[in-house]
């Protein structure tokens, strides 16, 4: 829920509404649904098992609550690259990396530094730049 709320706060202060802003919503709701199955069959929620797997349950899942189907696959396309870095399209995509981040932030040890290099890596956009260096005190 908390990379849902991030994510919600985000796009919203970007700009992003209706169906673009549904779907990111979406996505950060189901993001991590695949962290049971990972640490049952790999002993691990890392990134790449997430992204493997992910996909699949997520598709199951929404299909089931009656989502369209254009937005289940968007979902499962953000799904299956949550924790991908690098060809980022789309401000969905670059949104929840973001939330997600943060979130990761808060619930880890990382230092000041650790957190200012993947800000200046990975975020792009204002509202989650903001965000990130008011929850961390950093420049």
């Amino acid at each position: 829920m908390k990379v849902w709320s991030y994510a919600k706060i985000i796009g919203e202060l970007e700009g992003l509404s209706g169906k673009a802003l549904y779907t990111l919503e979406a996505a950060a709701l189901v993001h991590d649904i695949a962290c049971p199955l990972c640490r049952e069959k790999y002993g691990s929620t890392a990134g790449p098992y997430q992204e493997r797997e992910g996909a699949v349950l997520a598709r199951s899942f929404l299909a089931e609550c009656g989502v369209p189907q254009d937005v289940v696959d968007r979902v499962c396309h953000l799904v299956s690259r949550h924790h991908t870095f690098e060809g980022v399209e789309g401000e969905d995509w670059r949104i929840l990396l973001e939330a997600d981040f943060i979130v990761n932030a808060e619930e880890s040890n990382y230092s000041a530094e650790q957190i200012r290099r993947f800000r200046d890596r990975v975020f792009k956009t204002a509202s989650g730049t903001m965000i990130l260096n008011a929850l961390f005190a950093i420049d």
